[in-house]
């Protein structure tokens, strides 16, 4: 595939990939294998959070998001308020110089246009904006692509976000709350379409043995301290997730059921300490996933998962396997909706360890019933993000002569390149 000038097409991939999230790195996975197949000769590399580990497991180069390595950190001193006001300069034109480089940026998957967990304005939502202002100003097209959204009550946030979205030459979202939200937003959402997350596009791990003993149950935790506007409770809605988790665990081991904890990224590891601690039986064991296809294999083998991040419910459902959902935001019970489990959604901040054991043995009972449900729904999931791919190499990729790249689908018709104010 080349470009109009006669060289390789140069693809860019953004985001807080390589950090340990392993949800973004599983969309990231998602992309790369779309590019591969059906753009095989464009030269990709990233601009990202984690660069030497994006190297590393994917293979290709990488540049580090923000300039000031310690961006996410909080400042109380002179010299790092300093540094942080200087590296918001830097990144401006670091980000734009990265940008010119490309014809196409890609931000893969991910809630970039949400603020559902802590999150400040002039961390990741300001280099959102650069990308989008740099991708307008630069001709390089911009490409949000099955990403997640939600409405904003910071106004800064709020203002940043709506732009970067409105920059943008294409937009997807991974539900219908999302493309709502950013309608309610002010962000006009009329040729804008919604497909199922981009993990719902990788490979499920083949069934092997079982990895885990009969009656598993795996546990997916979270460092969860509810998201922006929960700040000033932070610590009792984690109590409270803590001790309904424990209380959870505690009663399935005292049943004689076996309990595997999983984790979504490297932050999550306090809140496995914590349970194993409380939970003292060799019954209850902790896996350390390292991406989406150990976490599929880990519930595979499962019986039932109970679950919170995001990428672990999906990780559930692709793999068929039934899963409680304690949500914290509505993507989650979107998500549970759209696959058939809607009525098995518990809510994170408030939960109920009573109410969740009596969702949890519903669940089981109706497990081979929402097995087949899910065998269904995923097959659909997959078809509707081939159509995605097929809409985004015409957007994106139009000059590809290539068999793959010049397909044309009856959705292409809806993403034309937009320029949008």
């Amino acid at each position: 595939m080349t470009s109009t000038d006669g060289n390789p097409v140069r693809v860019g991939v953004f985001g807080l990939l390589g950090s340990g999230n392993l949800g973004n790195d599983g969309s990231l996975e998602a992309v790369l294998g779309y590019l591969r197949a059906e753009h095989p000769d464009a030269v990709v590399d990233a601009l990202c959070g984690g660069p030497e580990a994006v190297t590393a497991r994917f293979g290709i180069p990488a540049t580090r998001l923000h300039w000031n390595r310690a961006e996410y950190r909080t400042a109380s001193r002179a010299g790092a308020i300093t540094a942080k006001g200087l590296g918001k300069l830097v990144d401006a034109v670091r980000t734009a110089a990265w940008v010119r480089r490309h014809d196409v940026v890609i931000v893969p998957g991910m809630g970039v246009l949400e603020a559902t967990l802590p999150l400040r304005p002039w961390g990741f939502p300001y280099a959102l904006f650069l990308l989008c202002a740099s991708g307008r100003l630069l001709r390089t097209r911009v490409a949000l692509v099955s990403v997640g959204a939600a409405e904003i009550r910071s106004r800064p946030t709020r203002a940043l976000v709506r732009w970067s979205a409105r920059l943008a030459a294409y937009r997807s979202y991974r539900d219908a709350p999302s493309r709502d939200a950013m309608r309610a937003m002010g962000v006009d959402t009329a040729r804008d379409e919604v497909y199922p997350d981009l993990a719902f596009s990788l490979p499920t791990p083949a069934a092997g043995a079982p990895s885990g003993a009969p009656g598993t149950v795996c546990v997916g935790v979270m460092d969860f301290h509810g998201g922006n506007d929960d700040r000033a409770r932070a610590e009792e809605i984690h109590r409270r997730y803590l001790e309904g988790t424990i209380r959870f665990v505690r009663t399935l081991v005292g049943e004689g059921r076996p309990v595997r904890l999983l984790t979504g990224d490297a932050c999550d590891a306090s809140v496995v300490a914590a349970i194993l601690d409380a939970v003292d039986s060799p019954l209850v064991t902790a896996a350390e996933p390292s991406s989406l296809a150990d976490l599929m294999t880990e519930m595979a083998a499962a019986d039932t998962v109970v679950a919170v991040r995001y990428h672990n419910l999906i990780c559930a459902l692709k793999t068929g396997t039934p899963v409680l959902a304690l949500c914290y935001a509505a993507k989650s019970d979107a998500l549970m909706a759209g696959m058939g489990l809607g009525a098995y959604c518990h809510p994170a901040r408030e939960v109920d360890a009573d109410r969740l054991l009596e969702q949890f043995r519903d669940l089981e009972k109706r497990s081979a019933e929402l097995r087949r449900t899910l065998a269904e729904r995923n097959l659909a999931a997959a078809r509707h993000l081939e159509r995605q791919f097929t809409a985004l190499s015409a957007v994106l990729f139009p000059a590809d002569p290539s068999p793959a790249g010049g397909r044309a689908d009856t959705h292409a018709h809806a993403h034309t390149l937009r320029e949008t104010p």
